[in-house]
Order: C-alpha cells, then structure tokens, then sequence
C-alpha cells in the first residue's frame, strides 16, 4: 500500500468524572451550537441522564427535540426513524444518550446526515463511546460501519456507576480483547502487508495493559474504577480513529463474538463475549492467556461459557465458524484454522469448557 492521504478523526472534548454530564451547556455553546438540537436517547436512559441533558440545554436557550429508540440492538430501521427525525428536526448538534445502541442509532444517523454528533453514554459497556464505528445490526448480522467520530464525548462516572455492574464487567471485557487484537493486526501486516500503525496498535495495547494494572479498582460502585475503564475505552476509540478502521480494537476475539451472536441461542453481552474469546485467542498466539483470565475474573467478568448460559457446543461451533464471519480479515484463526477437534482442545485448554 503506497504512502497515499491518511485522514484521522478524533473528538475535540472529552470530559470524563463525577457531575461531567453539568457540562454540557458550556461546551455545546463553546462548540458554536447555540439553537437547535436533537437528542437521541432510550426510554430508560431518558429519565437517567436524558432529561438532565434537556433542561440543561434549555436553561442555555437551545431548542431540544427527542427522539426515543425502543430497540436494544441497533438496526438499520432505527438508522432511518432517527435520519428523518434529524431532516424534520434539522438541529446543529445530535446528542446520544445512553447505552451502546442509543450511541451507535445518534452516531451513524448523524454521520449520514452531515450533522455533528455527541457521545453521552450511561454505560461504559464496550468501546464504540469514542470511536467513529458504529455496530448495526443488517438482515441478522452484526456489521462495523464507518460513521462519524464524536465531535465531544460527556462521560458522567456517577451516571455510569449507577447502571448494572455487569456493563462495567462486560466494558473491561472488550478492552482486554485489545491483547489479541492488536497481535492479529500485526500479523496480518506480516502475511498480507496490510497497512498496519506501531503507535495506533501501542495506544489501543496501552489500554487493554490499563485494566490489567487497575483491576483491583474496578468493582461495584467504584468511582476511581469507572474511570479506569472509561479512560480505556476512550483511547480505544481514539485509536480506532487514527487508524480509520476497527483493526487496532478488533481481532479473532471479535470475530468469535460475533459468530457465538449468530449461533448461541441467547448470546451473551459483547464484551463478556469478547473477553472469553481473547483467554482462548491469546492461547493461540502464545500470550499469557492465564494473567487475561485472571484478571477478568477478579473484576467480576465470566471466564467460562457456563457463566454466561451458553452450552459448550455453542462455544465450539462459534470458534470453527468464526473466521468466516469476514474472510478478508486475518487473524490468528485464518493462520491456524480450527477443526471441530482442535476447538474443542482450546476451549477446554483454557476452562472455558469443561
């Protein structure tokens, strides 16, 4: 690949701690969005932080709309309720407000429409706060689209510790996954001289090391520990930005999450998922697999399909499939394809099965 235009998108403000979210008037205003804006939000996650968001911008003389998603994953249905409520609305600013999906419906229904976009999550419970991709679910299937970077990113720790510690478990889960991925990046720049960034994949590396070094904070109702993972989700996304694709935050770990969604008949939480996976992807590439299971445990984060109620068969099936999910990318699973055998050898190996 020639040295050819490299174009990076990352946020302008990002405001993480406790009562961030009274912040939000000042830098709309500081950000020149002085009218008119959109939020984009869920029932609950309305009366969570939504409302909040509303008479703050209001007391600051912005018109606000609302625009309430039902759908906890995120479909390209979604995508198009929310662009024609933007074309209605026609506001400066979209402002997202809530989990993954709510982010992910503003992020790329904005994007769409050429309209700046804001990231307010209450759930810290997986990467996409940051970053400019959103996961949409097409005709059953999981696909990373290209969106938008947010223009600024209001993480309020005391909103974040209120929502089920499960979130946080599952968020530590998807940074740890970081690990994998960045060694199946690198791999696939070795064998297929895929355009690959040292910095990017140290930044997106960082903050999987991050939560290894700070999991004794990272427990229920833990302000420091929200904010250790917050701060690694963050440069996850950043570093997803840089690079100007999901491969520095996304490998054979994704990979296996993303088959088990397909396959399981009641998947687990993505990260939770991408954590199981990473214990046995590290396995593959020789990396301490045990210091990854061992952490994840001590936050709280399942380590075994049992933990999350899928049946080993499942968990077997997704490892050989998984690599299919998308060809085009080369992960450790494309250099040692599993067998119906081997699966089961790794799965166990690693106590994920019994």
């Amino acid at each position: 690949m020639g040295l050819g235009v490299h174009r990076m998108q990352l946020p302008r403000e990002i405001i993480v701690g406790s009562g961030s979210l009274d912040l939000i008037g000042s830098i709309c205003s500081d950000l020149g969005f002085t009218k008119r804006a959109l939020m984009i939000s869920g029932a609950r996650t309305f009366d969570v932080a939504g409302r909040r968001v509303k008479s703050i911008l209001q007391s600051e003389g912005l018109e606000v709309y609302e625009h309430i998603v039902a759908s906890s994953v995120p479909t390209i249905e979604d995508v198009k309720s929310s662009e024609e409520k933007i074309r209605e609305v026609k506001p400066e600013v979209v402002i997202g407000v809530g989990g993954g999906a709510r982010i992910d419906i503003a992020k790329l229904s904005s994007a769409n429409q050429g309209i700046p976009f804001i990231s307010v999550p209450t759930t810290a419970s997986h990467d996409g706060i940051a970053s400019p991709f959103a996961s949409i679910k097409k005709l059953d299937k999981p696909y990373s689209v290209l969106a938008q970077s947010p223009i600024a990113v209001i993480a309020d720790t005391s909103i974040i510790i209120k929502s089920p510690y499960r979130l946080i478990a599952s968020g530590c889960g998807d940074v740890i996954a970081k690990f994998t991925s960045t060694r199946d990046w690198k791999l696939a720049h070795d064998r297929r001289n895929e355009y690959y960034a040292q910095y990017t994949a140290s930044i997106a590396l960082m903050s999987a090391q991050h939560i290894v070094e700070n999991s004794h904070l990272i427990k229920p109702n833990s302000e420091e520990g929200a904010r250790a993972l917050l701060e690694a989700l963050v440069s996850c996304g950043i570093a997803m930005g840089i690079a100007g694709s999901s491969r520095p935050c996304s490998g054979s770990e994704h990979l296996f999450s993303h088959a088990l969604d397909l396959i399981a008949p009641k998947p687990a939480l993505h990260g939770e998922q991408c954590g199981i996976g990473t214990i046995m992807m590290a396995f593959l590439h020789g990396l301490d697999w045990e210091l990854i299971r061992d952490t994840l445990r001590s936050i709280g984060a399942p380590v075994t399909a049992r933990e999350i109620n899928i049946e080993p068969k499942y968990i077997i099936e997704a490892l050989v499939t998984a690599q299919r999910i998308r060809p085009d990318r080369y992960t450790i699973l494309s250099e040692k394809p599993l067998s119906y055998d081997e699966a089961k050898t790794l799965a166990k190996e690693t106590g994920v099965i019994d």
